[in-house]
């Protein structure tokens, strides 16, 4: 159960150690792979590493929740080097919640502390018996009896492995009840604040047995060129403040969303039949000044996003959970229509505390809440919770339900598609989500990229598939736009031919190039795990900064196409992966709402049209080199791409 393996010697190439540690829960066989520098090269981290090794290694029948499905946790080469943005990592496996490609990334500093421990990845694989957790300090790497933090919420099993360990400095993944308990929504705390929260991952390690894998690592890491990454992160320190979007954030990370988006009327409200919501009677600074205590922020990075709060009453919010994001706020606020101020802080507490994705279980009330008022579910099934629209209490309440699987929270713990298919009564229409995924908080009808986006996304809906619509729609100059150039943001997207301005409310060919130019870009990021909050379109650090960036990490004579297309290589393993599990072209699909009209709001009436729509996921097909019909990628594309041995996983 225990490897001692010295690590940090050199020989090792600039920027990453070229080492993926491979761990048998069912065996407790533990050893160390090195697939070489053209691997690294090829694949890089994040998305890239995980669907290479899932589409090889994981049987197309297997069940997510079963013994033969993999956890991929990983970095990527250029994780660790100290410049902002640089401090992810990813998780990913066959998802329970969607039945396909699953993936979760996280900020913070886990990622860059298991570099500094001497590794890039890690393949976890089989079941324990018994509850575990991995102990990773340097060269030695130690399954380690858990039976005694099994049961035990977040923060205490935090504390409890600290303790036992001796070492308050150590990097934690931890899931809570929720992960123990298969709970599809299930998420993983990394040191109680940062979280990876979608597609499940903390049911996967639940179902293993895993209750955390904790780090510690002292080794330094070699970089190509020290000197030019420390000028790229003096560009970004000394420019940040002048971004509109990276200041607010550094001031209230990304709450402000929510009150942007609710003057746009574009603010996800009552299970998305809305875009306004009239409840909100605060705004941004009354709530950091009566929660707020500190912010806090990721490995290398001075933005500081992450914002603490703290409240005594009417909720008792601890502190070491953080605080919460736009998604969280708008999730427990207006998708619910809470209107309570610390509702939604409280919310995100227990979510951290218990281990659920915030954005999952919120979606997921909000569609029971608006079954319950249709009367697809009564008070007798919800054991006496008045699960209305408004109702805080009954929200925080059935929150511990679902972690637990107690009463009718067993039921919400399956996702909102997952509820809908045991309530039945045509309920299903009422679930916003694509593939099993819950929409995150981005109205559609108000950017028509991001229903396309939720439609294709390989995880399922997913708002983080690239740059949202508005930020190239020359119309739109309160889209944080200069007040002189309503252009910026497009003209840093110039050196990926992307000459023209494309109106949000448009799923034309222009936007379909756009979305699939956008995509590769940010899956890059997905692969490389840079923070999306650090680099253009939106923000400080240019596009070609970015290559800058992996050439002094890696000294690897690198491009802006090189890293584009390893955007596409690895969205393509992803569907790869999907259609290998059983994806159809129905799956990229929409839920009916979205093609009907908005009820309120300042986009009162907007909606998306089907034709257009259908015709926008057959473009979008044919743009990525898959058959305009079916979206299976053909043998050309994969070639092109250097991954013609994914031919043999789809027959």
């Amino acid at each position: 159960m225990i490897l001692n393996k010295k690590v940090g010697v050199k020989n090792m190439p600039y920027g990453y150690n070229g080492k993926i540690l491979r761990i048998n829960l069912t065996t407790k066989e533990i050893k160390v792979e090195e697939p070489g520098v053209k691997f690294f090269r090829r694949y890089m981290g994040g998305r890239g590493i995980i669907s290479y090794f899932l589409l090889k290694e994981v049987p197309k029948d297997a069940d997510p929740l079963g013994e033969e499905n993999k956890l991929i946790i990983t970095t990527s080469v250029i994780t660790g080097a100290p410049v902002p943005g640089l401090g992810r990592h990813s998780v990913g496996a066959k998802s329970p919640l969607t039945g396909f490609y699953g993936e979760s990334e996280s900020g913070g500093f886990w990622g860059p502390e298991l570099k500094f421990a001497g590794y890039d990845a890690l393949i976890i694989e089989g079941k324990s018996q018994s509850p575990v957790y991995i102990s990773i300090n340097n060269g030695e790497v130690e399954i380690r009896d858990a039976a005694q933090i099994w049961g035990k919420e977040t923060g205490d099993a935090d504390e409890a492995i600290k303790q036992e360990l001796g070492d308050s400095r150590i990097k934690t993944l931890i899931i809570g009840p929720a992960g123990e308990n298969l709970v599809k929504i299930a998420a993983i705390a990394h040191d109680l604040s940062h979280y990876h929260g979608r597609t499940g991952m903390g049911a996967v390690m639940g179902s293993k047995k895993l209750k955390a894998i904790v780090v510690r690592g002292t080794n330094k890491l070699e970089f190509a060129d020290p000197e030019k990454l420390k000028s790229i992160a003096k560009y970004f320190a000394e420019n940040y403040p002048k971004n509109a979007d990276n200041n607010g954030q550094h001031k209230h990370g990304t709450t402000d969303y929510y009150f942007g988006a609710q003057a746009a009327g574009s603010l996800p409200t009552l299970n998305f039949t809305t875009g306004t919501f009239a409840g909100l009677d605060y705004d941004v600074e009354k709530l950091h000044q009566e929660l707020k205590i500190k912010t806090e922020g990721c490995y290398a990075c001075p933005i500081r996003c992450k914002q603490v709060l703290k409240a005594e009453k009417p909720y008792k919010i601890d502190p070491k959970y953080g605080g919460p994001e736009f998604e969280t706020l708008a999730g427990f606020g207006s998708l619910c229509g809470v209107s309570d101020m610390y509702a939604g802080p409280k919310a995100h507490e227990v979510c951290n505390r218990l281990g659920l994705d915030t954005v999952s279980a919120s979606a997921t009330i909000s569609f029971a809440m608006e079954c319950y008022e249709k009367g697809l579910i009564t008070i007798e099934d919800t054991e006496g919770i008045e699960l209305k629209f408004g109702n805080a209490e009954a929200m925080l309440k059935i929150l511990e339900m679902m972690a637990y699987r107690k009463g009718f929270g067993d039921v919400l713990a399956e996702g909102s598609l997952g509820a809908a298919r045991k309530i039945g009564k045509g309920s299903e229409k009422y679930a916003m989500q694509v593939k099993g995924q819950e929409f995150a908080m981005a109205e559609p009808r108000a950017k028509y990229g991001v229903g396309l986006a939720y439609a294709v996304s390989p995880t399922g809906a997913d708002h983080l598939q690239h740059e949202h619509d508005g930020a190239f729609d020359s119309a739109l100059t309160g889209y944080s736009h200069t007040a002189d150039d309503p252009n910026v943001f497009l003209k840093s997207l110039y050196p990926m031919g992307l000459l023209d301005p494309v109106p949000s409310l448009s799923l034309g060919g222009e936007k379909v190039q756009l979305f699939t130019y956008l995509q590769h870009y940010w899956s890059m990021f997905e692969c490389l795990d840079i923070c999306i909050f650090v680099a253009e379109p939106v923000r400080t650090m240019k596009v070609n900064q970015l290559v800058e960036v992996v050439a002094a990490a890696t000294g690897w004579d690198t491009s802006l196409l090189e890293l584009m297309k390893l955007g596409e290589r690895a969205t393509t393993m992803t569907r790869c992966f999907n259609l290998k599990h059983g994806l159809t072209r129905e799956d990229d699909t929409l839920p009916d709402r979205l093609f009907e009209e908005l009820k309120g709001g300042a986009l009162k009436g907007s909606k998306m049209d089907r034709a257009e729509f259908e015709e926008s996921i057959t473009l979008y097909y044919e743009m990525m080199g898959w058959d305009g019909v079916n979206g299976i990628p053909v043998k050309g594309k994969l070639y092109e791409l250097g991954i013609g041995w994914t031919n043999e996983e789809l027959r």
